[in-house]
């Protein structure tokens, strides 16, 4: 299942947006993920995924059949591991060469399991793919050299150093921008900036920058 130009969309059981934001966030070519419980939010899309992956603990074995019926691809794994069903997704995705992948599900729900997909962004085999975790009005990344960001005036962009200071930060298209800057990961100065155009320009020096969009304005059902 090797590719490098589709996208893998992985979905998780956490929080997922509306069904009308989760539909205008798929393309029709993205091959579809569900990491073990998210594939409950799969079947109310009425969508198929292509892998099932994860320990399977929250699913039926009729369920895990009538998948493998279905040409589905399935990677069961022991209930006692080291990783999360997420890690081992996206582990899966970077084997198979995917370099962008969209997550939805991730966010919500109990906040040591957010912590940990969040803090999985900054995983160093993650540094060739552009992953995205998205909610409702939000899109979450980590900016490791520079990113740009598309969006609309008065959308919110938080810059959060993650796993220790990031050097040498310099934005353009904020309404408080950086200039070759440091942020602290123990300070809150990058929270709640403002775009005040359709895009931003974010580069660093060093470090991991996590980046969180957003939205002013969402698609709703």
């Amino acid at each position: 299942m090797e590719n490098t130009v589709q996208r893998a969309v992985l979905f998780l059981n956490g929080d997922m947006p509306s069904t009308t934001a989760a539909r205008h966030r798929l393309h029709p070519d993205d091959v579809l993920v569900a990491v073990d419980g998210g594939l409950q939010h799969l079947t109310a899309l009425g969508l198929q995924p292509k892998v099932l992956i994860g320990d399977l603990d929250s699913i039926t074995t009729e369920e895990v059949h009538r998948l493998e019926k279905a040409g589905c691809t399935v990677l069961k794994f022991a209930v006692e591991k080291d990783e999360t069903d997420f890690e081992l997704a996206l582990d899966w995705a970077v084997r198979q060469g995917f370099s962008e992948i969209l997550v939805l599900g991730a966010l919500g729900g109990r906040l040591d399991q957010t912590l940990a997909n969040l803090f999985l962004l900054g995983w160093e085999r993650l540094a060739g793919c552009q992953v995205s975790l998205v909610s409702e009005d939000t899109i979450v990344q980590v900016i490791r050299h520079q990113a740009e960001i598309t969006g609309s005036p008065g959308d919110t962009i938080s810059l959060l150093p993650l796993h220790g200071p990031v050097h040498g930060i310099s934005t353009r298209g904020l309404k408080y921008p950086l200039h070759g800057e440091t942020l602290f990961p123990e300070r809150s100065r990058g929270v709640s900036n403002v775009m005040t155009g359709e895009r931003v320009h974010i580069s660093l020096d060093e470090g991991l920058l996590l980046c969180i969009h957003t939205h002013s304005s969402i698609h709703k059902e």
